[in-house]
C-alpha cells in the first residue's frame, strides 16, 4: 500500500495498549514516520483528588505502553496540561500532517475533539478519528426502520445477527512497526512521574490490581478458565466469578474485540452457557455506549422524560440519609459492606451496584444522580456511559429499565447471594461474631446472639436507617406521578 503521508502522530487515550490498537494500525499504513503521544490532560485531572488509583493506574499503564512501543522501535511521548495546547504544539513541532486518534463519544469528549480538529486545522493538520473502544458503535446498529435501539434484547439480537468474523479481528500494528519513529532532537520524552503531574501513590499496588496490558493480559488467562460457571457465579460477591477486567476496558488497556473474540471461541465449547453470558454483557457496554451517542440529554436527565417529575428527599435529613450510605452506615450489612468495598478499593461487584442504588433511590428516595456523581468519583472503571444506564437502569428512569415498583430488597439479596455472610464478614468485621442468619438483619437478631457477639447495636453498628416495608410504601407513592404521566 502506498503511503500518502510524511509525518503523522498517534494520540492515545483511553486506549493504553500497543496492539490491536486502531488509531496506530492506520497512522502505520498511512505514514512514512508515525509518533505516539499521551497528555495527562490538566483540564481532566484538575478537580481529581490527589489519591486518585484510576490516575495511578493510567500512569503505570503509560509506563508500560512506552516500554511496548519501544521495543517496536519507537517511544511514547508524554506530556502534561490541557490536551488541546499540547496537542497542537506538538503537532507542530513534529511537522505532521495528521493526527490520529479513536474515538470518545463522552460529551465532554467529543467538544474537546472539535476544538481540536478546528485548531490543527488552522494549522494544515488534519485530525482522523476510528472506532476502537467498542464492537459496534453510534449508528452501526439500528432498527429495520434506522432508528437506534433503546431496549436491549432486540438491540442484542441485531448485535449478534450483524457480527461477522471481521468486527473482532485485531488490527495487526506489529507488521508495520518499522515506520514508528524515535523522538527527533530536543522533543523530550522522559515520563513525568505521578508526582509531577500532582498526584500521590494510593493502596493500587496493596490490593494487587495489576496494570497495563500485561495486567489485562493476566486476567483474562485467570477468567477463561473460570468461564463457564459466569452465568452463577457472577451473582455471588464473596467468590471468584466476575473477570475483573472492567478497568481495563476503561482504560483501553485490553481490547474489547479480543474480550469478545474469545467468548466467542469459548462459546462453541459444550457447557459454554457462562460465555454467551459474559458477551452479553459487553454487549450491554456497547449497548449503553451508543444510547450515549444519541441521547447526550441522559447527561444529567431522564432517559424516559416523566421521571425527571419525580420530587426526590431533599434538605438536611436527606443529605444525612446519603451520608449514611456514602460511609456506609445504613444499618443494612450487604449495602453496607458494598460501600465499604468501594470506598476502600474503587471496586464493587456489579450485582452489589444494582442493590445499593435501588437503596438509595427506592429506600432512602434519593436522586439517582447524587448516586451516579459518588460512582463517578469512586470506581476505578467508572466509564460515563455505562455507570449513567447502570444507574437508571436501578431508578427505573432509563432505557429498557427495571419497572419502578420493583424494589430490590436488601435483606432478601443478603440471604440468597451472601447467605454465609462471608462478604459482609469480610468488610464489616465488627459484625464477624455474629451467627450467619443474625448477620443479613442484625436488628432482628437475639440479645444474646448480640452479647455473645459483642455487638451493641448504636454502638457498635448502627439501626437501620429505614425501615424497608415503610420506603417500598412511599417509594410507590413518590413514583405515582410516572404512572399517572402515562
Amino acid at each position: 500500500m502506498q503511503k500518502t503521508l510524511n509525518k503523522a502522530l498517534v494520540w492515545f487515550r483511553r486506549d493504553l495498549r500497543a496492539h490491536d490498537h486502531a488509531a496506530l494500525y492506520h497512522a502505520l499504513r498511512a505514514a512514512e514516520q508515525v509518533w505516539c503521544v499521551f497528555v495527562f490532560d490538566a483540564d481532566i485531572l484538575g478537580p481529581l483528588p490527589k489519591a486518585d488509583r484510576r490516575v495511578e493506574f493510567i500512569h503505570d499503564s503509560v509506563v508500560e505502553l512506552d516500554a511496548a512501543l519501544h521495543a517496536l522501535g519507537g517511544r511514547l511521548l508524554v506530556r502534561h496540561g490541557p490536551a488541546m495546547s499540547e496537542i497542537v504544539r506538538l503537532a507542530g513541532e513534529l511537522g505532521v500532517q495528521a493526527v490520529y486518534a479513536n474515538h470518545d463519544d463522552e460529551p465532554d469528549a467529543l467538544a474537546r475533539d472539535a476544538a481540536v480538529r478546528t485548531a490543527l486545522a488552522e494549522a494544515g493538520v488534519a485530525l482522523h478519528t476510528t472506532k476502537d473502544h467498542v464492537v459496534f458503535e453510534r449508528s452501526e446498529v439500528l432498527t429495520l426502520s434506522g432508528t437506534p435501539y433503546t431496549v436491549f434484547t432486540p438491540y442484542k439480537n441485531a448485535w449478534l445477527k450483524k457480527l461477522e468474523p471481521f468486527f473482532v479481528e485485531a488490527y495487526p500494528v506489529e507488521p508495520h512497526a518499522a515506520g514508528l519513529a524515535a523522538a527527533p532532537p530536543g522533543i523530550a520524552t522522559a515520563i513525568p512521574s505521578l508526582e509531577a503531574i500532582g498526584f500521590e501513590r494510593t493502596n493500587l499496588h496493596a490490593l494487587k490490581i495489576p496494570t497495563g496490558s500485561s495486567g489485562a493480559k493476566a486476567l483474562l488467562a485467570d477468567f477463561l478458565p473460570r468461564i463457564d460457571d459466569y452465568g452463577e457465579a457472577r451473582n455471588f460477591p464473596a467468590i471468584k466469578g466476575p473477570s475483573y477486567l472492567s478497568v481495563h476496558l476503561r482504560f483501553g488497556t485490553v481490547s474489547i474485540r479480543e474480550l469478545a473474540a474469545a467468548a466467542l471461541a469459548h462459546g462453541k465449547n459444550a457447557a459454554a452457557a457462562g460465555a454467551a453470558v459474559w458477551l452479553s454483557e459487553l454487549i450491554w457496554r456497547d449497548f449503553y455506549h451508543q444510547i450515549l451517542h444519541h441521547h447526550p440529554r441522559v447527561v444529567g436527565a431522564s432517559f424516559k422524560p416523566e421521571y425527571d417529575k419525580i420530587r426526590w428527599e431533599e434538605g438536611a435529613h436527606a443529605d444525612e440519609l446519603f451520608n449514611a450510605w456514602c460511609e456506609g452506615r445504613t444499618g443494612y450489612p450487604l449495602i453496607d459492606a458494598a460501600m465499604a468495598q468501594i470506598n476502600q478499593t474503587g471496586y464493587m461487584h456489579n450485582r452489589l451496584r444494582m442493590v445499593v442504588a435501588s437503596f438509595l433511590t427506592k429506600d432512602l428516595g434519593i436522586d439517582w444522580r447524587r448516586g451516579e456523581a459518588y460512582f463517578a468519583t469512586h470506581l476505578n472503571d467508572f466509564d460515563l456511559a455505562a455507570n449513567n444506564g447502570g444507574w437508571q437502569w436501578a431508578a427505573s428512569s432509563g432505557c429498557d429499565a427495571q419497572p419502578y415498583f420493583r424494589i430490590f430488597n436488601p435483606v432478601s439479596q443478603s440471604e440468597k447471594f451472601d447467605a454465609g455472610a462471608r462478604f459482609i464478614r469480610r468488610y464489616l468485621p465488627q459484625l464477624a461474631r455474629l451467627p450467619d442468619a443474625a448477620l443479613h438483619a442484625p436488628w432482628e437478631a437475639r440479645p444474646a446472639d448480640l452479647a455473645a457477639a459483642g455487638v451493641a447495636l448504636g454502638r457498635d453498628y448502627p439501626r437501620p436507617v429505614v425501615a424497608h416495608e415503610a420506603a417500598r410504601v412511599a417509594t410507590l407513592a413518590r413514583y405515582a406521578v410516572v404512572k399517572a404521566a402515562r
